[in-house]
């Protein structure tokens, strides 16, 4: 294992004056909330709790039965870099001007605050294993322990890999990396999460006696979906169905809202059921050592002081609107991923239908965890949605995608319609009524009977990007 601790800059001593006094508060309190914070790369929400009836996923289950599964939680920006920087920033891609993965999370923001630092200020240990930050940039986040897997290879050696591969017929092109899969021989622990969740429940254990803040990453189902062949072995391609998508469903879409890689057009119905079998088990596999971290909270009884929160970065198109593969949309699959939230003394084992945001999990934290509310958030806390998941709340949660600089897609989604803009509508508007089309296949903007709705959602959106806290209901 590589650690990695940050040493002092002078960007540390701009906040730390303030952040002493904070600790050394902090420190003399006991009973202090730990938090434990699950980050899962590019996982959707097709897994058991959810209601998938063919993914297995005991572990997210047996998580949501502890807390609160949120059913309409929605990531901020489709994309791993802008959806992680709002999400430990608490503000809004908007603000946070971080719209691809190749821009440092802090190139707008100087000395802002993240996440895991906050809860360093007041006191709490913090430590990273795995993926939190996009992964070229986790060394901008400070934290007592910052750790990669290092030396485990995220790919299988080419001679195990070879039969897959020549399966698959998706190549590289625009819009995003192949979709490759891999079995391999080796152990879950000789795997990159396998080794993640097994010094996670290290650290947990070394430092369960003080109040801490970790940070655990896990990759899958990232492609390329490898996993050892047992997971593949749980699945069966004749139970894999594609969507059964209507033949002019994209007559009605705007270009722009579409993404499009070489090669995924010319993939077979038996190759697309692999591909989706592949995802599944890498989602299995993920979950397997999402196990091993759960377990660890049992055998030290540490549930009653613990905020286990998880979430997948954002959504991920399994051949929707007849061509749709991985993200980058700000469709349903895309926009929406899972949020699974365990608190101390708050309900279990039921699903919140409110809108919560990404955006809104810093301040959350914080409140579960006691503390002040941090500056500049963007966001609210759903916090009194987890003692009241039925309670009136948010009318709308907001999604952007950049399509090449200057170039936007902006969507609000209220608890029935989706509505989107492309680069203000000059290049396409979209609306769909999910009470009767849970696939937006049926685009009803421009339509007369619903021109009354389609302006009040377009005040939404356009209020949405004048920087306002969506209003309530």
């Amino acid at each position: 294992m590589l650690t990695y601790i940050m040493p002092f800059t002078r960007r540390d001593l701009l906040w730390m004056p303030v952040a002493a006094p904070l600790a050394s508060f902090a420190q003399r309190r006991t009973g202090r909330t730990n938090v434990l914070l699950v980050a899962v790369d590019d996982l959707n929400n097709r897994s058991g709790c959810y209601g998938d009836p063919i993914v297995k996923t005991p572990n997210i289950d047996r998580l949501a039965a502890r807390g609160v599964r949120f059913d309409h939680a929605y990531c901020n920006y489709p994309l791993c870099n802008p959806t992680r920087t709002s999400l430990l920033s608490g503000r809004r891609p908007e603000t946070t001007r971080i719209y691809d993965n190749g821009t440092a999370p802090r190139t707008y923001l100087g000395d802002v605050v993240f996440l895991p630092e906050y809860f360093k200020a007041n006191g709490y240990f913090t430590a990273r294993v795995g993926k939190i930050a996009h992964g070229a940039f986790e060394h901008q986040l400070r934290w007592d322990i910052s750790e990669s897997q290092a030396g485990i290879p995220l790919r299988a050696p080419a001679a195990a890999a070879g039969n897959d591969r020549r399966r698959n017929k998706a190549r590289a092109g625009r819009g995003g990396v192949k979709l490759s899969w891999t079995r391999t021989s080796r152990s879950d622990a000789d795997e990159p999460d396998g080794a993640t969740a097994r010094r996670i429940a290290e650290l947990i254990s070394e430092n369960k006696e003080k109040p801490f803040f970790i940070g655990c990453g896990f990759h899958k189902p990232h492609l390329p979906w490898v996993a050892p062949r047992k997971y593949f072995d749980m699945y069966s391609p004749d139970r894999i169905k594609l969507p059964d998508t209507p033949a002019n469903d994209r007559n009605d879409i705007p270009p722009l809202a579409l993404t499009q890689t070489a090669g995924d057009a010319e993939m077979t119905d038996s190759q697309r059921r692999e591909a989706i079998l592949a995802y599944h088990a890498a989602t299995t596999f993920m979950d397997a050592q999402l196990g091993i971290v759960l377990d660890t909270l049992d055998q030290h009884k540490l549930w009653d002081n613990t905020v286990v929160l998880l979430f997948g970065d954002h959504g991920w198109h399994l051949y929707d609107h007849l061509q749709l593969w991985r993200k980058m949309t700000v469709f349903e699959q895309a926009a929406r991923a899972p949020l699974i939230v365990h608190a101390p003394g708050k309900v279990s084992g039921v699903g919140c239908p409110r809108l919560v945001e990404f955006v809104d999990i810093y301040p959350t934290l914080t409140e579960l965890a006691g503390l002040s509310k941090a500056t500049g958030m963007e966001g609210i806390s759903f916090a009194p949605l987890l003692q009241d998941p039925q309670r009136q709340w948010k009318k709308a949660a907001y999604t952007m995608v950049a399509r090449g600089r200057n170039s936007f897609g902006r969507s609000v989604r209220t608890e029935r319609h989706r509505y989107t803009e492309w680069n203000g509508g000059k290049d396409g508007i979209e609306l769909y009524d999910h009470e009767v089309d849970i696939n937006e296949w049926t685009n009803l903007a421009g339509n007369s009977k619903v021109a009354t709705l389609q302006h009040e959602l377009q005040q939404l959106l356009h209020s949405a990007q004048k920087g306002n806290v969506p209003p309530r209901g």
